[in-house]
This record gives C-alpha cells, structure tokens and sequence, in this order.
C-alpha cells in the first residue's frame, strides 16, 4: 500500500463498521502479519508516530488545530522492514477524549477493537505518567466488560486468561522533560514505567480508583515497555514534520525516533489467535468484520466464538485451496495419459501430501476432523476419475494398435484367404505373429490384457468358422484343436483378471502410503499446536509470576494470596484445554485410519467377489478341458 485506508469508520446510523475496499486489500495478503495499533487521546501526535513506523513522511493525516484528524481506525500495510515474509499493519486509531463525540462508549469500543486485533499496542500520552495519565488511561479497566474469553462463561470473570491472548503494551511519553531518576538513583525507561504503575498502598476509594488502571495494566498485557520522547512534540510541532526534510531535524529528535521504530520492529511479534494461531491479512480482516459486527450488535466480542468463526471460514477455504493443488497437477499429468499405473499413482501420492500440507498450513481447530475427511474423500474421488480416464486413454491406444497390426488379416478375410485347405493354420500363424507385435509395444498399458482378451473373443468367431470349413482337418482334430482354443481364451482371461488383481493391489497400496503420510503430518500439526499452547501458557503464567512477585515486594500480600489462588484455577484449565485438544487429534487419527482400513476392505471384497467368479468359470472349462 503506497497510502492509509479507512479500515473501521461510523455509518450513518451511528454505528462502526468495516470497510469493504480495506478488507479487500486484507484478503489478498497471505502472509502472518504484525499489528502494531497506536492509541491516545486526540491531537497527541499518534499519527507521525504511525508514518514514521512506516517510514514515511506523510500518510496517516497530522494536524495543527485541536480538532481531531484521524477518524475511526486507519490501516497501512507495508512490508516488515526487519521480518522476511511478513507483513507489517499499522492501525491509526481515532484520539480518545474528543468532547465533540456523541456516543461516549465510542472510545471505549475503539480502544477494545485495538487491543482485539493488535499483537503490540502503542499507548501514546504527553508530559509524563503520573495519576493523571494513568486514569486517562481508564479504558483498560472497561475491557473486563467489553471482552470474554470463553461463550460458556457468561457470568465468569475470565479477565485472567486476557494475558494469554493480549497484546504486548508500549507506553509512548511525548513531550517527556524529566530526569529518569528515581530516588537518586538512575533509572531506565521500563522501571520508570513499572515505577509509575506501582500499587498505592491505601483501602480509600481515591487509592483503589488510582490502582484499578494500574492493576490492569499489569494483569492484561503479557509484556511492558515504555519509550520516552525528550523533545516538544505540541501539535503546532507536529503539524509542520510531515513538511520537514529529516535533514532539517534535530539528530536527537531523530534518534530517538528511529529509536522507537527499531523497538517496536524488533520486539513486535506476529499476531497469533487462541492456542497460537498464527493470524495473516486474510485472517486479520476476518477478525475485524466478526469483531466490528458483534459490537454493532450490542453484544461482547468473544475470542473463542472469534476463532471458531474464523476456523469455520478458513477451514472450508483450506480444503479448496488443498484441492485446486491436487486438481492442477493431476490435470497437467493428464496431458500425458495414457501412462502406467505406477506412474499415475506416484504423482498421485505426491499431489494428495501436497494438498494435505496446503490443507494443514491453513487449517485450524478442525476439532472432529471432518475437512480433512472432506479433503480425503474428494481427492480419492478425483483420483478414480483420474484413473478412469487414464484406463479409457489406455483402451484407445491398445484398441488402434491392435486395428493397425490386425489390418493384413482384416483385409485376408475380406477376400476369402483362409477359406481353403490349410486355411485354419495360416489364419492362427497370423493371429499369434498379431499378439506377439502387440503384446512386445503395449506390454506396459493397464488396458493391454483386457482389450487383448477382448479382440481374442471377437476373432475366435472367425477362428471357429475357418476351422469348421478346413477341409485338410479331421473331426477329431477340429475337435482337439477347439479345446485348444477355448483353453487359450481362457487363459488370455485369466490374465487379464491377474492383471487387474495386481493394479488393484498397487491402488491399495497407494492409498496405504498416502495415508500414513497423511497421519504423520497430522501428528507433525498436532505437536506443532501442542508446543504453541504450551507455550503462550508459559509466557502468561511468567507475567503472572512477576506480577505476584511485585505485589509481595510492595506489601500487598492478601492479593498476592488471591493471584495465588487465581493461578491454581489458569493451570488447571491450561492443563484441562491441553488434555481436551490431545483427545481430539487422537480421536481425528483414530478415524482417519478407520476410513483407511474400511476402504481397504471395500477394495479386497469386490476383488474377492470378481477372483471367485473367475474360479468358478474356471471350474466348468478345466472339466472340459
């Protein structure tokens, strides 16, 4: 994008709503992305912060008035400039604090739809962060109410777990004049922050008003900075940077600048879902529209509902896009039909891994593993069509091939040749130098046997008719000699049952190989996700931990006894959910090799039904013979 787009704005009926030309542009981005959303009250300079993230001069609107530019939340997506293959999003949000809004949950919901689709938020604020900029800060202590983890907790406080899926908070200071010195001591800008977030010791209702915002700050976000700006950024500044050339700036205003920059880029991770998904554009601009919707409806953004809305999307789109790849490859290898089976099975083998690893990369929480039973079933049947075309590819050749070896005889029995004495032995010298031709240039075609089998029926007509009429032959001779020939037609048929047997046995085990390669990645799927859970686990009970720690250094010992206790609970489900997704994949393992082996069955009983009637036809000739 060479410029912002409107990503959330306000209808007409009073109500946010997400822009379709943005979503567009989120859809075509498949990559994981990293959100890095600024927040802060109006006319606070969040914007140049936004453009210089993007580095650029200009793109997200500055201004000099104290009217708010910026309305709703903007959108630029730039390339990660230290991420290969990911894309970086940029979300300017509206300046909270304007007087001139209506609808005073406007803020809050802006702030919340920040926190939702951010993987790191800038909170933006002037002059230092003392009492007054942490209760400016009030919206974080509303996302209890505007924000649930689970559906089935209507009534539970489930703000723990926020941790586990928040973003990574920075606390931008313009304007900041102070020593960072503490106790005259030196101090860096995270303890001036984790100072200035310290619990006021107190029962009065002023004192807990003042740690609310503070105690949130500490619970929700998994990790905290702060970056000081020790330089004026007023807006009657900021309004004239986007006209400055960098030469024209101070080399301190531009190194803390680029200051800022590098750690947001290095310390911005990609943006994950529940149980460490990773989020791409597409994914991103499902959130929002899902988000955007709930709060217009007048009800509470939900993280699970927001993953199985997604995974109900994506999953669908995942078999599709898994599909097209086995579909496109199998309709270039089709151009070169008629192939032998081993050909056509090895590519087959080879597409169906590569439409599994497709369905994989994109899918998530396919709890019952029905898309992937979807994917299976539709390419099994892709593959018999496949088959079937290369068998009737295979027909047509053999088929011409035995009409042009054949052509000599044809014309012989048009014109009468073997209707004479010695006729009969002429006629199957002819007929055994055509099978000999014929078997040495198709031996490999999966139709060969049976289009043979099928033109030695149609010429034991001719056969039984110039035997008859040779005269050089005694009865007892035609007699022996048509035993003969029935006994070698029935061989010719036994053989191309043999062959089918043996292409049957190939399919099968065909079909083994791709289902034991389709058990190991799903394995791979599910210890990759079993690891990612395991980890944002991890990474909230550390914060969790600390958290604790600094409430019992600073002598708040009943809340730490509570966080204690509120702990034991965030194991327990952790340990709950993990044990929950463990039983789910081994139950999707479990029925992906119950279809295996069932179709394995369906296969060896239909074969067994056509090898027993073979053996009993094969019965009444071997009387005869």
């Amino acid at each position: 994008m060479d410029k912002p787009v409107c990503l959330i704005d306000t209808g007409s009926d009073g109500k946010l709503c997400v822009q379709e030309s943005a979503l567009k542009i989120l859809q075509k981005i498949q990559q994981p992305v990293v959100v890095v959303a600024v927040v802060g009250l109006y006319r606070t300079g969040k914007s140049y912060l936004m453009n210089r993230l993007a580095g650029k001069q200009t793109g997200f609107s500055l201004g000099s008035t104290i009217e708010s530019k910026t309305k709703g939340i903007w959108m630029w997506c730039v390339s990660h400039p230290t991420k290969a293959g990911t894309t970086l999003v940029l979300l300017d949000t509206e300046g909270l604090g304007d007087v001139e809004k209506g609808d005073p949950k406007h803020d809050t919901n802006i702030f919340c739809l920040a926190v939702l689709l951010s993987s790191t938020l800038v909170y933006n604020s002037r002059g230092t962060i003392d009492n007054k900029a942490v209760l400016e800060l009030q919206y974080v202590t509303e996302l209890t109410e505007c924000i649930k983890v689970r559906s089935s907790d209507e009534d539970t406080d489930n703000s723990s777990e926020f941790v586990k899926f928040f973003p990574s908070f920075i606390w931008a200071v313009r304007d900041f004049t102070l020593e960072l010195n503490i106790n005259d001591k030196d101090v860096t800008e995270n303890e001036y922050l984790e100072f200035a977030l310290k619990l006021k010791h107190g029962t009065s209702r002023n004192a807990m008003e003042h740690n609310l915002p503070r105690e949130c700050i500490q619970k929700f976000f998994p990790s905290r900075m702060c970056i000081t700006f020790p330089f004026p950024t007023a807006p009657e500044n900021v309004s004239r940077l986007e006209s400055l050339n960098p030469a024209d700036l101070s080399s301190e205003f531009l190194k803390v600048a680029d200051n800022f920059c590098k750690i947001v880029f290095d310390d911005s991770h990609v943006k994950k879902l529940k149980d460490g998904i990773t989020v791409t554009g597409r994914v991103l601009g499902h959130l929002a529209k899902t988000y955007v919707d709930t709060i217009s409806s007048g009800a509470v953004p939900c993280l699970e509902n927001a993953v199985l809305a997604m995974a109900v999307i994506e999953n669908e789109a995942a078999v599709k896009e898994g599909l097209l790849v086995y579909k496109s490859g199998m309709e270039k290898l089709k151009d070169s039909f008629p192939l032998e089976l081993k050909d056509v099975t090895s590519e087959h083998q080879h597409l169906s891994s590569l439409a599994t690893q497709t369905f994989m990369t994109r899918s998530f929480r396919d709890t019952d593993g029905e898309c992937l039973k979807s994917l299976e079933e539709n390419i099994n049947k892709l593959f018999d069509g496949y088959l079937c075309q290369n068998e009737q590819a295979s027909k047509r050749r053999c088929e011409d091939l035995l009409s042009s070896l054949s052509a000599p005889m044809t014309k012989n029995l048009e014109q009468g040749f073997y209707a004479k004495s010695g006729g009969y032995d002429l006629f199957r010298k002819d007929l055994e130098d055509i099978v000999k031709k014929y078997n040495s240039q198709a031996n490999k075609e999966v139709k060969a046997e049976e289009v043979l089998q099928e033109f030695c029926k149609q010429k034991s007509v001719d056969s039984k008719a110039i035997l008859q009429a040779d005269k050089k032959l005694s009865m007892k001779e035609k007699k022996i000699l048509e035993e003969k020939e029935k006994a070698a037609l029935l061989e010719q048929e036994i053989k191309a049952k043999e062959e089918k047997q043996r292409q049957l046995e190939e399919k099968m085990e065909a079909e083994r190989q791709s289902n034991e390669e389709r058990m190991d990645q799903m394995k791979e799927k599910m210890d990759k996700e079993m690891k990612l859970m395991r980890e944002e686990a991890e990474r909230a009970m550390g914060s969790k931990l600390r958290e604790q720690a600094d409430l019992l250094e600073k002598g708040f010992k009943e809340k730490a006894d509570k966080m204690s206790q509120e702990m034991e609970e965030f194991k327990r489900r952790n340990a709950e959910a993990e044990s929950n997704r463990a039983r789910e994949f081994a139950v999707i393992l479990e029925n992906g090799n119950r279809r295996h082996e069932e179709t394995r069955a369906m296969m060896m009983n239909h074969h067994e039904r056509r090898m027993e009637a073979i053996m009993q036809n094969n019965k009444g000739d071997c009387c005869i013979m």
